[in-house]
């Protein structure tokens, strides 16, 4: 089969590599019937994620078909079509009762961490995958949903709303700032309106994003790359700042632009991944009572927010801004990765 191999910081290649295996009775055999890029797999790429071996095939997002199945496989069978979670995890272990998927204490016995796709095992940019614990971490796909609708809950809406609505602890009536517009920032965004907040604010430095935020649900925008940027959300709050501030870059600079701008007793949710450390003024921040939260997605909400994008209730369907086939990935990989020039969110690879 084809799939996409990291070959070192820098370095890539969709080339031809063996077939998975069933190799455990609780795996299942997926044909990919389509594959997406994260900015976690750029992550991967620069070096930033160091335990990613060489030769290790890329990509934790995915919808496919089942092929095979593993002999404890029951609730699964050949020729369901399924959406693949990104966060792997057994079910049972004391952390996984809690919800907390994420941090499976089995999932392959690697480390006790739930994302493992393209990370500790092969992932889901290929023609084929081995899904280990397939029946908590595959979800089956309704009929009627677009292949475009169903990758989203592989990975971003729930990381936009776990880890940014949920552990933000946004309520309604809440000023909610989002800081990044890319694909997460826009799953923070569309998904707090779950929440009935009384505004939300967009803020980035690219302006043909920020226009786009409006078709997600933001009520307002604002340019960082203006001087008086702060100031622009004070003057949208009633001057104490917002209620939920949501980091979705991953930057030093977006951190503290976060915590800056949440009013006393407020919450700052960070979602963007961090290839290096940020500087916490806590001598400032103590006073407020400033709650801040990070997180790996535990996809614990994936159910839920599939039975939403099956009915309608969230508005998904401006997601997908390109679509390529997978002998055009390395296409994909150039589109995403410089998405400000092509004016790209979510690439869909078929």
């Amino acid at each position: 089969m084809k799939a996409l191999v990291y070959k070192g910081p820098g370095n890539k290649s969709w080339e031809e590599v063996p077939n998975p295996k069933i190799q455990k009775s609780t795996d299942v055999i997926v044909k990919m019937v389509a594959t997406t890029i994260c900015g976690t797999d750029l992550h991967i790429l620069k070096g930033d994620v160091p335990e990613v071996e060489v030769g290790r095939i890329l990509g934790h997002e995915g919808i496919g078909v089942i092929t095979e199945v593993g002999d404890a496989v029951t609730q699964l069978e050949v020729g369901d079509k399924v959406i693949l979670s990104c966060v792997s995890s057994c079910g049972r272990c004391s952390y996984c009762r809690q919800g907390l998927y994420s941090h499976c204490l089995d999932p392959e016995g690697l480390a006790g961490i739930g994302w493992i796709f393209g990370y500790m095992i092969d992932g889901t940019q290929a023609e084929y995958v081995r899904v280990p614990f397939a029946e908590n971490s595959v979800y089956k796909m309704p009929e009627g949903m677009s292949d475009a609708e169903g990758i989203l809950l592989s990975d971003i809406l729930p990381t936009g709303f776990e880890i940014g609505v949920q552990y933000g602890k946004v309520n309604p009536g809440d000023v909610v700032a989002v800081i990044g517009s890319g694909p997460v920032g826009l799953a923070a965004l569309t998904t707090a309106r779950l929440y009935g907040p009384s505004r939300l604010i967009a803020i980035d430095l690219d302006e043909a994003r920020l226009k786009r935020t409006l078709d997600f649900g933001a009520t307002a925008i604002v340019n960082s790359a203006d001087a008086d940027w702060k100031q622009q959300v004070m003057d949208l709050t009633d001057g104490l700042g917002v209620d939920v501030a949501i980091e979705a870059v991953g930057l030093p600079q977006t951190f503290t632009m976060a915590t800056e701008i949440v009013r006393p007793g407020g919450s700052v949710a960070n979602i963007g991944v961090h290839g290096k450390s940020v500087d916490l003024a806590l001598n400032v921040l103590w006073i407020k009572n400033i709650g801040i939260s990070m997180g790996l997605v535990n996809t614990n909400t994936l159910a839920m927010l599939l039975k939403l994008v099956t009915e309608r209730k969230l508005p998904v369907e401006n997601f997908v801004t390109h679509e390529f086939t997978f002998a055009q990935m390395l296409e994909a990989y150039d589109v995403f990765g410089h998405a400000a020039e092509h004016d790209a969110l979510k690439v869909l690879i078929h």
